[in-house]
């Protein structure tokens, strides 16, 4: 069974947007030969009406799933492809209206929200903001990392090196909220969520980590609510119980979470989780799929000092560790704060990743949850979110290693490396229709028929590198590269 919209989601997805018109801005058309501006007309005529939208990180509630068919199994710059449009620098994920796919981008300290059309890739404008202050942040996440999530017309993006900003579907400013500045050791990762009328961010960092709520049409903060969860770095999910009210649900530094939507106050708790949470977690109706990794025993000091340490005095200067996310935040955070990195201080840091490295499933119940089964293995720095598809768990790793789980007891029931495609992976996997998609850092999109003794269909190779998850929309793949952003379609006539 395909991975089931909790109840009541459904009602928070906005009403089809009205017609607007943005202002043109032709970036990076102009350079283009007319061959290929003939090749996205040709394209824009060939895609069919597109009646679904992808409105946050990994679509509906961050399932990655759409209930939608035809998407192509084959494509390439030249093959199913009804347009290609260049792009800024950024991470972040594409997200869709019914007319506009919105994007984030940073360029010479300068953060972008970018709106296209669906139709023809056409860029229809852009904004952008001065980045006020930088994080500093594991090499994987980027200015523009965060997905941005859209109520249907509007568009809300979150920078963490600013905040919050809202524009309309014209790209007229709606508000701005500055935040911060965050302090996590890989830099805040969290995308931002839509729960009724209100903007929902997780900021879990070395400390003071909280949840907060701010109007959709005012970005006026609601309510913030403190968290015991130190550093984590998945999007949050929503939940909602027949005859009970919408909550949020997070998975965090070992620990599973709900809070009110209404009020923010945390109703539920339960430890046990893999403590450093990079991907977000899946729900399947009350069953929710977690990964992480932790350590037995803490990081020792000593490989860092010989290395780095210059001039021989048993710790680390800011002169000697230079930008490493994990050394600054130590200095910063732990022991004096006066940014020496000392044995002591690391071991405080060191210490703060014991636990298990495992996939879990949890079960929401009356009154709280409980852990349904957990899968102890290797699972360090896994990236990509898990994908839950009809009964079957889908975890990626570096090295295209793919293992499929029974989603019911844990069980493994293929791993195996992806033929063709077998480099770092930060995107995660989607799925419709009986298959999966799954593109590698190097822009090798692989698509899988869906099983647990999954079969590989075909490995279609970009030739760019490739970080964020696709969006899967009226039987189209939307896809942003380093380079570009793609619609392929079976429709498109090439």
């Amino acid at each position: 069974m395909a991975l089931a919209m909790p109840l009541g989601i459904g009602a928070w997805v906005a009403n089809p947007p009205r017609r607007t018109h943005g202002s043109c801005d032709n970036f990076g058309m102009h350079n283009l030969p007319r061959s290929f501006l003939c090749l996205v007309c040709l394209g824009a005529a060939a895609l069919a009406e597109e009646p679904t939208v992808w409105s946050r990180f990994r679509g509906p509630n961050g399932s990655g799933v759409s209930q939608d068919r035809g998407f192509p199994t084959v494509f390439s710059k030249t093959t199913n492809v009804a347009w290609r449009t260049p792009v800024r620098p950024g991470k972040s994920s594409p997200i869709l209206t019914r007319r506009h796919i919105f994007l984030t981008a940073s360029d010479q300290r300068k953060l972008y929200t970018q709106c296209f059309d669906r139709r023809g890739g056409k860029l229809l404008w852009e904004r952008s903001l001065d980045q006020p202050h930088t994080e500093v942040a594991n090499r994987l996440n980027h200015e523009a990392a965060a997905t941005p999530v859209t109520d249907g017309e509007n568009v809300y993006v979150f920078f963490k090196d600013f905040g919050f900003v809202s524009y309309d579907a014209a790209g007229k400013l709606r508000w701005k909220t500055p935040l911060g500045p965050f302090v996590n050791s890989q830099g805040l990762a969290a995308s931002p969520i839509i729960a009724g009328d209100s903007l929902i961010l997780v900021a879990d960092q070395w400390e003071n980590s909280y949840i907060a709520a701010f109007s959709l049409k005012s970005g006026e903060m609601r309510w913030k609510t403190s968290r015991e969860e130190s550093e984590g770095w998945g999007t949050p999910l929503l939940h909602q119980k027949p005859g009970s009210a919408p909550e949020i649900l997070t998975v965090s530094r070992g620990m599973f979470g709900l809070h009110s939507l209404a009020d923010g106050r945390r109703t539920a708790s339960l430890a046990g989780l893999a403590v450093a949470v990079v991907a977000s977690p899946v729900l399947d109706g009350d069953t929710v799929y977690t990964f992480g990794y932790g350590v037995e025993t803490p990081a020792p000091f000593a490989p860092r000092l010989e290395k780095l340490d210059k001039n021989k005095d048993g710790r680390l200067s800011p002169d000697e560790y230079a930008d490493d996310p994990i050394l600054n935040n130590v200095g910063k955070n732990a022991g004096n704060r006066d940014s020496i990195v000392s044995e002591d201080e690391w071991k405080i840091f060191a210490n703060r990743v014991l636990g298990p490295n495992c996939l879990a499933a949890v079960r929401m119940e009356k009154g709280g949850a409980r852990i349904l089964w957990r899968y102890d293995k290797n699972f360090s720095f896994v990236v990509p979110s898990t994908l839950a598809y009809r009964n079957v768990l889908y975890v990626a790793r570096n090295g295209g290693i793919l293992t499929t789980h029974d989603a019911a007891t844990g069980n493994v029931i293929k791993a195996e490396r992806i033929k063709g495609a077998l480099g770092g992976y930060s995107s995660s996997p989607v799925a419709a229709d009986g298959k999966v998609w799954l593109a590698s850092e190097e822009g090798k999109v692989s698509v899988l028929g869906a099983a647990g003794d999954w079969e590989l269909l075909a490995v279609n190779d970009l030739g760019e590198g490739c970080y964020a998850t696709p969006a899967l929309s009226g039987g189209v793949i939307y896809l942003r590269t380093d380079e570009a952003l793609y619609a392929f379609s079976s429709n498109a006539g090439n």
